[in-house]
């Protein structure tokens, strides 16, 4: 009996600090594009805001075969796009998926992204201890002609 509380408490901490590392990471904005009838891929802008140094590892969703972490870089004058393992996120820094070459890519979209409607997200983000913490979040769609630029429906740009 001794060693089943033991084993109830060793798992009533482990689900404590799962949580504590769960919200020591901020993500904010995600949004992606509608896609154009036989679009079969489509880039989230996001950004990641860490407490402590850590590193996203991977991402998955219900809405498509995979999700590639992706950077953007000029080589040559001719901008290439590669697949990264992992991207790293500094203790405190705002990490912006979308600016600074790095970007998520959703690909085999098993349907069309349809303005309005939201993309689910499953981040997988090594901690310390090379723990795993996933973070479910959910992308916004927007309308497919949106840049990045802050529109007339965001939050904080309507007048009082």
């Amino acid at each position: 009996m001794t060693n089943l509380y033991r084993f109830g408490g060793l798992l009533a901490a482990l689900l404590m600090s799962a949580s504590v590392y769960a919200g020591d990471i901020q993500v904010e904005n995600a949004w992606t594009r509608a896609t154009a009838p036989g679009q079969d891929a489509a880039g989230v802008d996001l950004t990641i805001t860490s407490k402590q140094a850590a590193t996203l590892v991977g991402v998955s969703s219900a809405a498509c075969k995979t999700v590639e972490l992706h950077s953007m870089a000029s080589e040559s004058g001719m901008m290439k796009m590669r697949e990264v393992e992992a991207i790293e996120l500094p203790a405190g820094k705002r990490v912006n998926l979308g600016e600074g070459g790095y970007h998520l890519m959703l690909t085999g979209l098993k349907a069309p992204l349809k303005a309005g409607e939201s993309v689910p997200l499953t981040l997988n983000i090594k901690v310390a201890h090379k723990r795993i913490v996933k973070v479910k979040i959910k992308a916004k769609v927007k309308p497919l002609h949106t840049t990045s630029a802050a529109t007339e429906d965001d939050e904080h740009l309507r007048a009082p």
